[in-house]
């Protein structure tokens, strides 16, 4: 099939490489022309047929807003749109309304796989009626890891972001316990390589996982952490999480300490922090700050 794609940075360039290598053809659009297939997204609506398929990979508020306000005059009824970035479950409503006014689908998918999508594949959560999810459904299947999971229709418009929302609240706190305990054992005598103990948990244990693996790989480059400073910036998603469980009364008492232990980084050079925001790195590209940048 045909794809639109707009936004092509770290995820969006490496998803449009994946759906290509899948035997579709990817129309890309992004604001730097050295990236971009395409000059504007009337040429990229323009260069695509009927019924068009446009995935928004761009950050969520104001610039998914402008895009799919855009995309709302030069589509057609018949056509979908599916915003794949991170955007709050409740903007996918609001958007899912404003295109349906015009005859346009909307499906919100939250992405997860960071750097690594590109040759692990991406795991998809999605949301929207049954016939726009049909007419997504082969990018959503050469951009999922192999095998029978990876891939889900969460439910109607806004439960791909709601569940995304989630997964990350849940990837906050085991972060959390993995870089509360690295900091334990740097602390005491008797432990004399920690690395190694990481590394030692990789098989056999119960609390093995890829965010283990990419803990070991950060340690593997720094053995102690010390290049970096303990900040750990938040996406967002943890608040929404918060909030979400406040308004449906639900305890996410580990969710919660593990954004309030971010907050606290802000504060003072964490330990716990450096750990954090290496795995970030690990898994996203997220950026990190040197730690000589504070001296």
């Amino acid at each position: 099939m045909e794809l639109g794609l707009v936004g092509l940075g770290k995820m969006g360039g490496n998803m449009r490489e994946r759906i290509r290598r899948a035997g579709h053809t990817v129309v890309g659009y992004d604001r730097n022309p050295d990236l971009a297939d395409v000059h504007s997204l009337k040429e990229l609506v323009e260069s695509l047929e009927g019924p068009r398929v446009v995935w928004v990979m761009v950050p969520a508020g104001a610039p998914t807003q402008s895009t799919v306000d855009e995309l709302a005059e030069l589509l057609e009824p018949g056509d979908v749109v599916v915003d794949g970035g991170n955007s709050r479950w409740t903007d996918d409503e609001k958007h899912a309304e404003e295109l349906a006014a015009k005859g346009i689908g909307f499906v919100d998918c939250g992405v997860s796989g960071g750097v690594w999508g590109l040759e692990n594949g991406y795991a998809l959560m999605y949301g929207g009626t049954a016939e726009n999810v049909a007419k997504v459904q082969p990018v959503f299947d050469a951009l999922k890891p192999e095998g029978d999971f990876g891939s889900v229709h969460a439910g109607k418009v806004g439960a791909g972001h709601f569940a995304k929302m989630v997964h990350n609240g849940i990837e906050y706190a085991m972060m959390q316990a993995y870089a509360e305990g690295w900091e334990l054992l740097e602390k005491v005598d008797s432990v004399t390589d920690v690395r190694e103990v990481f590394r030692s948990w990789q098989q056999g244990t119960v609390i093995r996982s890829w965010l283990l693996d990419l803990a070991v790989n950060a340690l593997h480059d720094d053995e102690h952490l010390d290049e970096l400073r303990g900040y750990a910036q938040d996406s967002g998603e943890g608040r929404w999480t918060v909030e979400a469980a406040i308004d449906h009364a639900v305890p996410l008492p580990a969710i919660t300490a593990s954004l309030f232990a971010r907050f606290s980084s802000r504060q003072d050079d964490s330990p716990q922090m450096k750990m954090i925001a290496a795995l970030r790195n690990q898994f996203g590209g997220h950026a990190v700050e040197n730690a000589q940048s504070t001296k």
